[in-house]
């Protein structure tokens, strides 16, 4: 069989709309960094198209490709690599090139007739697809090096998932005519943090740096040391404390994960004051104002220990939010995992629209603040702002 009619061949049982999958391997060049492009069938708003999965060293991208653009895609593809294993529903393909261009093709009956699955596309859609082998989280033991999640680390992997639907939401807030400025207070193992960088800067190709802070020397040691392995060169990791952190002037997005107490408090004023567009914060430990609560009038709640350390750790979020609301962010209140994985479940999403605050809403929050007898920590650190 000569190349092109192999080619012309393999496009045509494509186009059936019969493939199951494909790999297309075995580069030509050793120095090749791209190892291997692996296809299959999706069904975006009701039309069939071939999703190209390239698997590099450390990384993989994704383009989708209408059947009339694959045609460019196998020529250049052919181009790189000798090899292809295609499955369809009733075959299976082998194709061998050799340095010329010599075909090999070898074709087997497949004993029962296969069928396409696109139910991938109707079952729950994970922006970090479980079906896919991510890097870093193999790096971090989420999954195993074949991609499969490891099952003690699914809740670990709904949490990334749902924290990058988070950051995809925040897309439209973030600048486009710079590097873009993150800064995540309290990144711990910063299993969030690579998630953040490998969706912005991998998956979407953004211009982003990416700085992890937190006071454990080792834990910022090992988390350098990783992205150093997975070659991230935009992100880094360094120890310190919220207060002490002065080398930016100017922040795009500011995220605080789990901070304790008026830990989140200071991050958020942190952010407001570099005039961050976008704040994503899960508190944690809503002490102060479980401290200072005198309300007579929730007395049938707060007699009792556990409801009042509930109460006030969801009125603090409350004020939290309404706070950054009078300087200027469109600001919510969302359930970040279920109840079920945590009870440390609620996260603030803040936009900055610059809008001017109501008399009314500042008398609302007056009000309520006087009512729970609260002086929270962060409108006094946000004074100047709401005056």
């Amino acid at each position: 069989m000569e190349f092109e009619q192999m080619k012309v061949q393999l496009l045509a049982l494509i186009s059936n709309k019969t493939l199951i999958q494909a790999t297309i391997s075995q580069p030509r060049q050793k120095s090749n960094d791209l190892k291997r492009v692996k296809l299959k069938p999706v069904e975006i708003r009701e039309e069939y198209m071939i999703q190209l999965e390239y698997q590099y060293e450390r990384i993989l991208k994704h383009e989708n490709v209408t059947l009339q653009d694959l045609t460019a895609k196998l020529d250049m593809l052919f181009e790189q690599f000798r090899q292809a294993h295609a499955e369809f529903q009733e075959q299976t393909i082998q194709v061998q090139l050799s340095k010329k261009n010599k075909v090999l093709w070898k074709s087997s009956q497949n004993a029962t007739a296969k069928q396409v699955d696109l139910s991938h596309n109707r079952k729950k859609q994970y922006l970090l697809d479980d079906s896919r082998v991510h890097p870093f989280l193999v790096r971090l033991g989420v999954q195993a090096e074949d991609g499969k999640i490891k099952k003690q680390k699914y809740d670990k992997f709904k949490q990334i998932n749902r924290f990058v639907e988070f950051i995809d939401d925040s897309l439209a807030h973030l600048p486009k005519d710079k590097t873009i400025r993150i800064l995540d207070f309290g990144s711990g193992k910063s299993y969030l943090t690579f998630a953040l960088y490998y969706y912005l800067k991998v998956e979407k190709e953004l211009d982003i740096h990416v700085t992890g802070l937190d006071l454990k020397k080792e834990v910022i040691d090992e988390c350098n040391h990783i992205a150093q392995d997975l070659q991230y060169e935009n992100l880094q990791f360094l120890v310190g404390d919220i207060n002490d952190f002065n080398e930016e002037t100017q922040v795009d997005m500011v995220v605080t994960l789990h901070a304790c107490d008026v830990a989140t408090d200071m991050a958020l004023a942190r952010a407001v004051k570099w005039g961050a567009k976008v704040i994503l914060s899960v508190p944690c430990c809503q002490h102060e104002l479980n401290r200072q609560l005198q309300a007579p009038a929730l007395s049938v709640m707060t007699q009792h220990g556990l409801v009042k350390e509930r109460f006030a750790a969801l009125a603090t979020d409350s004020i939290r939010a309404e706070l950054l609301s009078l300087v200027g962010y469109d600001t919510q209140l969302l359930e970040f995992i279920d109840m079920e994985n945590t009870p440390k479940n609620i996260l603030i999403r803040a936009y900055f629209t610059g809008k001017k605050p109501t008399n009314e809403q500042r008398v609302k929050y007056d009000e309520f603040v006087r009512f729970l007898n609260a002086k929270p920590f962060l409108e006094n650190e946000l004074q100047i702002l709401l005056k």
